[in-house]
């Protein structure tokens, strides 16, 4: 599908179904509920050194992606991640498996999170994008990353499935989880969600369409906590990267130092770490100004992009006040961040484009802005 400047792809990279871009393919790793032992987490940075260009991406949906790979080098990367446990049977498995668990799960919600796995089998034909989350750990966390049907708890402790875009989930018990998410994403698929092969449950509420019966929502969740940052909690150590990128090299530096959760914010969580690593490259402050500047992986990484948006993301950041966000995109797709931003700027082949409290897509204030002449005076 094109866009005003872009195409939308309309589905997510995988292992078995890489995603070319300006570097090579981007090879993305899905771990299971978002965990990687400490030899997976060595493997697949070793694997990235030897089969791509040694560049690891953390996305925004809690996977790990491999940049720099080559349709020769592709096989050998898969055989290395397949010995690791880390492949599904088949490429539709895989893009089926759109689960993101809680990086603070205790063994209940891990024990959730299989069984909603094993529920996927079960599932109707889901848009690439449509996804699940599992958010019932000692307090409610993904309140704001994109998934389709969530899991949590209400106030009291009980489990309710809710869809993106309400406000109230139906009530579930433990062991009909699996069934009851099947349920309401058969009723997606029946009431129309899926339109040439996409949609998001958030659209389909906007229309106006909403779940009856037992799907109904009838309760509200438990209020969300504050998004995690960087630092020490009562699980580990979380550490966070410059526009959720590092180097191999520091990927297998953090292996040594325990099991890893990877978080959609483009964080890890190192197990069972009393202290925070020292390591160079990482973010482990929570009022670093990398923290409130998206950027996407811009030129030449994009095919997309029209031009290299990190360099100035990185010399603007230092001029964002803190509670505000700025977001440099390649092109009009804003992937980095789809949501708004107090400032985003927009590259195109004039310069860039400059909106106030918008998103990538919405109307500009300025236009034609040359990368050199930027600045944030005035503007939040």
């Amino acid at each position: 599908m094109t866009g005003a400047g872009f195409v939308v792809q309309g589905w997510c990279p995988g292992a078995l179904r890489p995603m070319m871009s300006g570097d090579g393919l981007v090879v993305r790793v899905r771990p299971d509920a978002g965990r990687l032992s400490q030899t997976q987490a060595a493997g697949i940075a070793a694997a990235a050194q030897a089969h791509g260009n040694g560049v690891i991406d953390l996305s925004g949906r809690g996977n790990v992606q491999v940049r720099g790979v080559t349709e020769a080098s592709h096989p050998a990367l898969i055989a290395d991640l397949r010995a690791l446990g880390l492949i599904d049977t088949d490429a539709a498995q895989e893009a089926q498996r759109n689960l993101l668990v809680t990086p603070f799960a205790d063994a209940v919600t891990e024990a959730l999170a299989q069984t909603l796995a094993a529920a996927l089998a079960d599932m109707p034909v889901l848009p690439g994008k449509f996804g699940f989350a599992i958010d019932t750990g000692p307090a409610p966390v993904l309140h704001s990353v994109p998934a389709d049907i969530r899991l949590e708890r209400n106030s009291a402790g009980g489990l309710i499935l809710r869809c993106d875009g309400l406000p109230l989930g139906a009530p579930v018990e433990p062991a009909d989880v699996g069934q009851q998410a099947v349920a309401l994403a058969q009723w997606f698929v029946a009431s129309g969600g899926v339109t040439g092969g996409r949609g998001r449950m958030a659209g389909l509420i906007a229309r106006g369409v909403q779940p009856k019966g037992p799907l109904a929502g009838s309760v509200a969740p438990a209020p969300a906590a504050v998004a995690p940052a960087p630092g020490l909690y009562p699980q580990g150590a979380m550490v966070g990267f410059a526009f959720g990128q590092m180097q191999a090299g520091t990927l297998a530096a953090l292996a040594q130092r325990g099991d890893l959760r990877v978080t959609p914010w483009r964080m890890l969580l190192i197990r069972g770490l009393t202290r925070l690593p020292d390591l160079p490259g990482l973010i482990l402050c929570a009022d670093d100004p990398l923290r409130r500047v998206s950027a996407c992986t811009g030129t030449p990484g994009c095919l997309q992009a029209h031009e290299p948006v990190r360099p100035l993301a990185r010399r603007l950041a230092a001029f964002v006040p803190e509670g505000k966000t700025l977001h440099v995109s390649g092109c009009a797709k804003g992937c980095a961040h789809p949501a708004v931003a107090d400032v985003t700027l927009v590259a195109t082949p004039q310069g860039f484009d400059r909106i106030r409290h918008g998103t990538a897509q919405d109307t500009p204030d300025a236009q034609g802005l040359s990368a050199p002449d930027i600045d944030l005076k005035g503007l939040f």
